[in-house]
């Protein structure tokens, strides 16, 4: 609220200028915050964050700076009008320090709370501006000429007319003095300083202060820098891990060159754990946007963002294989595609193309014995399944999927299922594999192999390939089998440098489709 008047001393003074600018929140329990000034023209603001209420109070504050006059010679303490604990003593006999004596030229000075709750603009004397710890001088009055100083000259002819002129007084702010005479100032300026004052910034980065004599200068202001950028990125509402990411390699890189400075052994370790901090977090922001590193400086865009979707991709594969009804890489493959399509509920719908884009040798016949096992259910035969048209879909349900006493055998959301009944789709459709001409145990082994590779593709954990047994097994298919199989991929483009040996399959997937694996943690 802005104060103005004025009070009696040994003249009178006009009281200075003050006013607020407060953050308060909005609403009860939300994050939206509300934007008040002190002065009467302007209107609260509600914002949706503290973060952008923050930026917004600091950005009217300084409006109201640019656009007001500069503080005023004449003027006295407006924090004294307001009775401030500087000014007024304590009550009690632990009194810390007597009441603040105000000196110094009137200044325009900007003071806040350490939570950002708010901003005071206030004019008050250099000494009062010190005392608050975290008050910014925004502008100083200029020093009072000494006519305006000295007071109103006396009538001509009198005796003080003829006496020497009255000394000069400097500017009289709001403390109460002992003697009525006014503090007289000297006439000439101080001397200029022989040397320029040291640069002392300082900062403070990860419970560190930075020395202000430490150089070079510019891995100081570096320091600095950083420190203020981390305390910004944690009061963002929202993380950014590629941005978190960029902080940790610059303070790797700024504490590798402070080590090399001062030869603090605990300084290099800082820069190597801000170097795996910095990898950590580029890995986590490339898996959350469905990229991961293939080499050198590349990334690939996958089907299935995230190690949870591909976790999830993989208990379906490991369902399946336990729960087939019937026996047989078609059987096998049917199974995973009708799953998938009604993973949740035990429920779905399916169309005639969806099952004659399989590679079935009698996909009527394998669906009538499907149904006949009590695995599968369809409202017609199975001939209507395979004519229904997307516009009419057949529904089915796969009793074993449904929720017992409301949980079923997958715990992944509605919007994941569809996501892994695409994957499938996609891998089990492959454009390659599909012109080959490959059976239903060859999309079986690519659906496999999809799971089972490292980031960059290579087949297996770290690389070390996939144990014979364990495709054969999930591939319906004796052990004799499988090398045509994996060279079948080969041909489609699917593999490179394929090897079987020692009861291992190793190699990589092919870069085409590396979009579509799910690489093991």
């Amino acid at each position: 609220m802005t104060v103005e008047g004025t009070v009696s001393g040994l003249e009178e003074r006009v009281v200075g200028r003050a006013w607020m600018v407060r953050l308060d929140p909005a609403d009860r329990g939300g994050a939206a915050v509300r934007v008040s000034c002190g002065r009467p023209a302007c209107a609260p603001q509600v914002l949706p964050s503290a973060a952008v209420g923050r930026t917004a109070a600091v950005a009217h504050l300084a409006t109201h700076l640019r656009a007001a006059p500069g503080p005023r010679p004449e003027a006295s303490c407006a924090c004294r009008a307001e009775e401030c604990h500087t000014h007024v003593r304590a009550d009690g006999p632990r009194d810390r320090a007597p009441a603040l004596r105000c000196g110094g030229p009137v200044v325009l000075a900007v003071i806040n709370d350490r939570q950002g709750r708010w901003w005071q603009a206030l004019e008050c004397c250099a000494r009062c501006a010190a005392a608050h710890p975290s008050a910014k001088i925004v502008a100083t009055a200029p020093a009072a000429t000494a006519r305006a100083t000295a007071g109103p000259a006396p009538a001509a002819g009198t005796r003080g007319a003829a006496g020497p002129p009255p000394a000069p007084v400097g500017p009289h702010f709001s403390h109460a003095t002992s003697s009525p005479a006014p503090v007289p100032v000297p006439r000439a300026a101080p001397a200029p300083r022989t040397k320029p004052r040291r640069n002392r910034r300082t900062g403070k980065i990860a419970q560190r202060f930075v020395p202000h004599d430490l150089h070079p200068i510019a891995l100081r202001d570096e320091l600095i820098e950083l420190g203020n950028l981390f305390r910004a990125y944690q009061e963002r509402p929202e993380p950014d891990l590629e941005q978190l990411a960029e902080l940790h390699s610059r303070k790797a890189k700024a504490f590798r060159t402070w080590a090399e400075v001062t030869g603090e052994t605990e300084l290099r370790l800082d820069a190597e754990r801000a170097e795996q901090a910095a990898a950590a977090a580029l890995l986590q922001h490339q898996q959350r946007t469905g990229q991961s590193p293939v080499g050198e400086g590349e990334v690939t865009n996958r089907l299935l963002p995230g190690l949870t979707q591909w976790d999830h991709a993989r208990t379906v594969l490991a369902h399946v294989a336990e729960h087939t009804p019937l026996p047989g890489p078609e059987a096998r493959l049917m199974a995973v595609m009708l799953t998938l399509r009604s993973a949740l509920t035990g429920t779905g719908n399916l169309v005639g193309q969806d099952v004659r884009g399989l590679p079935l040798t009698d996909p009527e016949e394998l669906i009538g014995r499907l149904v006949d096992s009590g695995w599968l259910s369809i409202p017609g035969t199975a001939d209507d399944l395979l004519e229904s048209r997307p516009e009419s879909p057949t529904p089915i349900t796969i009793p074993s999927l449904m929720p017992d006493d409301g949980q079923g055998p997958f715990d992944f959301g509605r919007k994941t299922r569809p996501k892994l009944s695409g994957w499938a789709q996609r891998v089990v459709g492959d454009k390659k594999l599909r012109k080959k001409k490959t059976g239903a145990a060859t999309r079986l082994l690519a659906l496999a192999l999809a799971v089972r590779t490292t980031t960059d593709g290579r087949l297996g954990p770290e690389g070390e390939g996939v144990d014979l047994a364990v495709l054969t097994s999930w591939c319906a298919v004796e052990p004799d089998e499988l090398e045509p199989l994996v060279e079948q991929l080969t041909v489609a483009d699917w593999l490179e440098e394929a090897a079987v040996a020692d009861g291992r399959l190793t190699g990589r997937l092919a870069e085409r489709v590396l979009q579509v694996s799910c690489p093991l943690p």
